[in-house]
């Protein structure tokens, strides 16, 4: 039986209506349970990852991987993904972001969104209204009014990663997984009307660990088609490749999904956070500051080249990862920024992804230039398959990165944290600090790192070893340096001391959390 917690009001009644709330009820009786058995099954495997087993590709799979198959297809207006934008689904970003220069826009339910209550209802609001085209804002403060232009981005709704809860909504005596909570209400609002102007109910999904995960998914989709009376394949996912496990199973993934996948993407912060986490045991495979660990690193580059020879394999696009960068006011610093964006998309274009993420729509520009001088005439490029290059290995996915432990990246990091997790147990999930844009990965990365620093022992540049006392002494001192950039009535008005408290909780535990946000939802109503 599906109970809802919280009181509805009667804006939020409308997208969780009695028929939404027996949907999303018979999908939690069939699918819920499944879910703590992947989690499970998650934890087992790294447990062997722990004990010496390194990951690698599975040869129980081998025939998938062999094999001749193809992705069901590619619906016509996700041909054409050479640009696209993420963010929350707060009312005006929403706008800004589909009115952007980009073919897609992703709006997320994950890392960049906090998942307070109302927040997510409301969310759920403003991509009804998109989806219908009535979709405007007006500041309260300047009266500027925002509304969509005529040609709006495509939309595609990012749902929670399973490891999440709804804990306003409880089946069978339990907190219901997010990411059903996510797919039940985006797909039962908006799927007659996507349809009906020649689109379709698309999706991303998150952290995925292995195709069993993708194999629950494509249950969740089958069914749904069949409950509602649509043809196999009416939905279409596309699925970050963001943990160092997944990486090892792509073709598997797209096998597991090929009715509705359409792409692949490589997550790479979460990346980045998953090859920590995963490799924690591992003192050879300590990443240095993460500032240079960059897509041109052997192990990124490896992943993102395999990425697209898997992909283009299989008739399935081939994301890039995000640009987190914002736009400068200083036109010398935004240049510099502007520099690095189109550094960055040209290796991706050049290694043959169909298109790539922005995280600001003052960025889209220059992301495109890249992607339209790649692409010339072409929609995509499918036609690149990489199918000459060298086997990528193992072993090459798995390279140590070389690079510094500076005592400065390591105080960077913890005011970027603090700043963050205070952000995001406050409500919000996406926050512009020095120059980028951050999500909850920035914050994983940050406090994953340092903890693997004092499990290890690890020195920094300055020579001193860090151990859970320095890193509380850095974080003391890294508090105030925040305070005196922020002033003090914005600390003082903030949950700083809040943030501080569960760093330092993750930072120095026995054991490594496996992510940030589940303790963190506590802090939200």
């Amino acid at each position: 039986m599906l109970v809802v917690t919280e009181a509805l009001s009667s804006e939020h009644q409308v997208v969780f209506p009695n028929e939404a709330q027996t949907f999303l009820s018979l999908l939690c009786g069939r699918f819920a349970a499944q879910v703590d058995e992947l989690l499970k099954a998650r934890e087992e495997r790294q447990r062997d990852i722990d004990n010496g087993q390194l990951p690698s590709f599975n040869q129980d799979t081998q025939d998938i991987r062999e094999g001749s198959w193809k992705i069901l297809g590619i619906p016509s207006d996700l041909q054409d993904r050479r640009v696209e934008i993420t963010g929350p689904t707060d009312r005006k970003m929403v706008i800004n972001a589909l009115n952007a220069n980009v073919k897609v826009f992703m709006a997320d339910f994950e890392d960049s969104m906090s998942p307070a209550w109302t927040k997510v209802l409301d969310g759920q609001i403003n991509l009804r209204d998109a989806v219908r085209g009535t979709i405007d804002y007006k500041n309260p403060s300047n009266g500027k009014h925002y509304q969509l232009t005529d040609d709006p981005a495509v939309l595609i709704c990012r749902v929670r990663g399973i490891h999440l809860k709804e804990k306003h909504v409880h089946f069978n005596g339990e907190a219901i997984p997010g990411a059903l909570f996510d797919f039940a209400l985006y797909f039962y609002n908006n799927y007659k009307e996507l349809l009906e102007k020649g689109s379709g109910p698309y999706f991303y999904i998150p952290k995925l660990q292995s195709h069993h995960e993708a194999q629950w998914w494509s249950q969740v989709f089958h069914f749904t088609e069949e409950y509602f009376g649509l043809d196999t394949g009416t939905i279409k996912a596309t699925v970050l490749i963001e943990t160092l496990p997944a990486v090892f199973e792509m073709d598997e993934i797209l096998f597991a999904l090929k009715e509705h996948i359409v792409g692949l993407n490589c997550g790479r912060w979460d990346y980045i956070f998953s090859y920590i986490k995963t490799l924690k045991n591992y003192p050879d495979r300590i990443l240095p500051d993460r500032q240079v660990v960059t897509m041109d690193k052997p192990f990124l580059n490896a992943y993102s080249r395999l990425l697209v020879r898997t992909c283009h394999r299989r008739g399935a696009f081939a994301m890039g990862g995000m640009a987190a960068f914002i736009p400068a006011k200083d036109p010398e610093q935004n240049q510099v920024v502007l520099d690095k964006i189109h550094n960055d998309k040209s290796l991706e274009a050049n290694n043959g992804h169909d298109g790539t993420w922005v995280a600001h729509p003052g960025l889209a520009d220059t992301a495109r230039e890249v992607f339209d001088k790649v692409l010339g005439e072409r929609t995509n490029q499918l036609d690149i398959s990489r199918a000459d290059d060298e086997p990528i290995t193992a072993e090459m996915l798995l390279e140590p990165c070389q690079g510094e432990r500076t005592e400065q990246g390591m105080r960077h990091n913890i005011r970027v944290a603090l700043q963050y997790i205070e952000a995001w147990i406050s409500g919000n999930g996406c926050v512009p600090i020095y120059g980028l844009m951050e999500d909850a990965a920035t914050a994983e990365i940050s406090r994953a790192s340092i903890w693997q620093w004092i499990k290890h022992g690890k020195d920094l540049d300055n020579g001193q070893v860090v151990t859970k006392a320095l890193f509380e002494q850095y974080l003391a001192e890294e508090i105030d340096v925040v305070k005196q950039e922020i002033g003090q009535a914005r600390f003082d008005s903030g949950r700083f001391t809040e943030a501080a408290d569960l760093m330092a909780r993750l930072t120095t535990s026995d054991e490594l959390t496996n992510f940030l946000t589940v303790p963190g939802y506590d802090y939200l109503d």
